[in-house]
């Protein structure tokens, strides 16, 4: 058995796998078999060492991870065992456990999860209570600082502690109020799961005592993103036995605005002096010339664990790197290549994606694609459940299942219209508020003694009495139902189908949304009807963007760097190669911001299996304002004999330059030089003529190989490059 498990895997693989006691460091570059490795480790404990898997727990980053580690681990356990393996994400398991044991803390089991939507409707009740004009603070910008402060497990007090700011003052009265009204509603968000998982493992030692005795081993993958909330989490579940592994990258943090802290896999070795360190170093993705270009831009970081990565592939094709005039000419062509490629049998268009620092850059690829009828689909944009239609459907079970959930009931209470107009809302809200019961509880009220003194207006109380009464029936249901039949039970009874189906314009497509939710009800129906409706709803709001990105499918994919981490593609188109797009302009100032920049620039390259594509714009508009594409600096890091123009296939490495669309004129190249002059024969703005191009400005002049390299920008020609002692470019009055 032990041999099978180890057969396949290099020496580093199976060091790491047979690594059973203690703490251990996994480096994995990007494409070095990490998932691999994770599963065949935790095979291994299992068929080998004989331990229970029961007792093995593997926290991932995302659903769809854990989901392929489950599968995976069933092929080679066989399902059932496989099933007992704890494996999910720090959020998921978080809120299992506060499930079970959270009302040590006073949280019921029912607690619902507000996503971002829900938060931000909270927000704006805590900025209100709390005298906050939201004109004057961005509501988004005091989240950020609240999510901030519990991914350091900073509670009201402990921000209270650290308030050193004007602003801070103003997020700790908001946060203050936000915690409140979460309090009240029995829910969480998502840094809440986290911290205060947390806080129970610290106030009641005989709970974590009960889950470190069940997990004899603890792996993370992905470490190198986890906050301090994350990190301080795993160190309690492996504070007894200590068998705590970790699988990461330094060089692939890119999440610290997610409040990611790289120190965490940078100081793992200090808080665990006698960690094992594996680095796992043969690269099974990318080609040799790939691999080698990502590597030299990733070594400008000084934040890092050095390593030296090998491609198991061959060379393959250099880098290609293009220069277009603007956003627009640059979509142009990629789709233009993409589509040559494709005719030439050497792509499919879903083996293609085409990544970009901000959403922005999206809008002149979709319309590029539009414009020459080339399949794509969009990653990041309006996600199946963001929907409007499938959030109220949620909306009513959440409520149905969680009582003091306002959020979700002032979402539904006059959807679909029932005469309850907003001064209805807003008395029956002040109202509830005055007898300190949820939005629900005071409903129940005004129905049992309809002679009850309210400011509600006549109509809205008899149309609120006839709610109440509808959620008082719905709510026994759902204990007596299986989910996707109580589904069927709620559009029924509110009308919610015909209310959908009357808008002649969208209300079919808006149905099927609606179908398709009851599809991944229907995934319930063996669940016990008094834990089904939980049970899907937890699922549902556990759901992240990026368990929705796969590569497959007919068309190119068209994805931001960050949301393209954890993919592969065989061709990858890298756009917006410019100075304050990628890099971002924000990280200018901030060296720590930077070095992420650098290695958000280095996952987007090693995405790539066969072809890699750079591409920047001579300029581009950003924010309303046209700004010069000035070029990356991660495109200078590029050794020049792994660059070659994707146009001058019959020689790739002599046309090592950049190429405009359409042009062979890219960089000259001269194996006889002259020697470089003492100082830059130009700079950016001078006026410069050449023999064929004509009138032109300089764009910049830089030193390369003994030689000036000058882009200009020609009057008539576009952009190029040239090499000074072959263009012999003459000062212009």
């Amino acid at each position: 058995m032990t041999t099978n498990l180890l057969d396949g895997l290099n020496h580093a693989q199976k060091q790491a796998v047979e690594h059973v006691e203690g703490p251990l460091l996994i480096i994995a570059g990007p494409g070095s078999g990490k998932t691999r490795v994770i599963v065949q480790r935790v095979a291994y404990l299992v068929r080998t060492c004989g331990v229970s898997p029961r007792r093995i727990c593997v926290v991932t980053f995302t659903n769809k991870a854990a989901k392929e580690l489950r599968d995976r681990l069933g092929r080679l356990l066989g399902g059932p065992v496989a099933e007992q393996v704890t494996a999910g994400t720090f959020h998921a398991l978080c809120s299992r456990i506060l499930r079970i044991d959270g009302e040590a803390i006073g949280l019921d089991k029912g607690f619902t999860i507000y996503d971002r939507d829900d938060q931000l409707r909270v927000l704006k009740s805590a900025f209100q209570r709390a005298n906050i004009e939201p004109k004057k603070f961005s509501p988004s910008a005091v989240l950020s600082a609240i999510s901030g402060a519990k991914a350091q497990l900073q509670s009201v007090e402990g921000f209270r502690v650290k308030v050193g700011s004007y602003f801070e003052e103003v997020v700790l009265r908001v946060y203050e109020e936000y915690q409140g009204f979460l309090h009240a509603n029995q829910a969480v968000d998502f840094d809440d799961l986290l911290m205060r998982t947390t806080h129970l493992f610290r106030d009641h030692p005989e709970v974590l005592e009960r889950y470190q005795e069940r997990y004899l081993h603890l792996m993370v993958d992905e470490f190198q993103d986890t906050n301090i909330a994350q990190y301080t989490l795993a160190k309690q579940l492996a504070g007894q036995w200590r068998n705590f592994a970790v699988v990461g990258d330094p060089d692939q943090s890119i999440y610290g605005w997610r409040h990611a802290d790289i120190r965490n896999i940078l100081n793992f070795q200090t808080d665990f002096p006698d960690a094992r360190t594996v680095l796992l170093e043969e690269n099974y993705r990318s080609t040799g010339n790939i691999l080698a270009a990502a590597s030299k831009v990733i070594s400008g970081n000084e934040k890092r664990v050095k390593k030296d990565l090998v491609s198991t592939m061959s060379k393959g094709t250099p880098v290609w790197v293009h220069e277009a005039y603007d956003e627009e000419e640059e979509a142009v062509w990629v789709v233009q290549e993409v589509d040559r490629l494709r005719k030439k049998g050497e792509v499919k268009y879903g083996d293609v994606a085409v990544a970009y620092r901000v959403n922005a850059q999206s809008r002149a690829l979709e319309e590029a694609c539009i414009r020459y009828g080339i399949p794509y689909r969009l990653v990041g944009a309006l996600k199946f459940y963001q929907r409007k239609e499938i959030k109220d459907v949620i909306a009513y079970l959440r409520v149905l299942n969680n009582p003091a959930d306002n959020v979700s009931m002032e979402r539904v209470v006059n959807v679909p219209p029932r005469g309850i107009g907003q001064k209805s809302v807003d008395e029956l809200t002040r109202w509830a508020r005055t007898l300190d019961v949820p939005m629900r509880k005071a409903l129940e009220i005004l129905a049992e003694d309809p002679s009850t003194e309210t400011a509600i207006p006549k109509a809205g109380q008899a149309a609120l009495e006839k709610l109440s009464l509808l959620m008082k029936e719905l709510q026994e249901a759902s204990q007596t139902m299986p989910v996707a039949e109580f589904l069927d039970l709620v559009l029924d009874r509110t009308r919610y189908r015909s209310y959908l189906l009357d808008d002649i314009e969208e209300g079919e497509d808006r149905w099927d949304n609606v179908k398709e939710l009851r599809t991944v009800a229907a995934d319930f129906a063996d669940v016990p009807p008094e834990d089904g409706l939980n049970a899907f709803l937890e699922q549902v709001a556990l759901v992240s963007d990026v368990d929705n990105a796969d590569n497959g499918g007919d068309g190119m994919t068209l994805i931001t760097l960050h949301q393209a981490k954890g993919l592969e593609f065989p061709t990858v188109f890298m756009v917006g190669m410019e100075e304050g797009m990628l890099p971002h302009m924000r990280s200018f100032d901030d060296p720590a911001s930077m070095e992420e920049e650098r290695r958000l620039c280095y996952v987007g390259m090693t995405r790539a299996k066969e072809h890699l594509y750079l591409t920047r714009a001579f300029k581009r508009r950003v924010n309303g304002a046209t700004l010069p594409g000035i070029p990356s600096r991660f495109l200078n890091d590029i050794p020049r004999d792994l660059i070659a123009s994707p146009i001058d296939e019959s020689k790739p490495k002599a046309t090592v330059g950049v190429m405009r669309s359409g042009g062979m004129n890219g960089l000259e190249t001269s194996s006889d030089k002259d020697a470089t002059p003492l100082s830059p024969p130009f700079k950016a703005g001078d006026k410069v003529q050449h023999g064929k191009f004509g009138d032109g400005i300089v764009v910049s002049c830089t030193t390369v190989s003994g030689d000036y390299e000058v882009a200009v920008a020609f009057v008539d020609g576009g952009v190029k490059r040239l090499l000074q002692s072959l263009a012999k470019l003459q000062p212009a009055g």
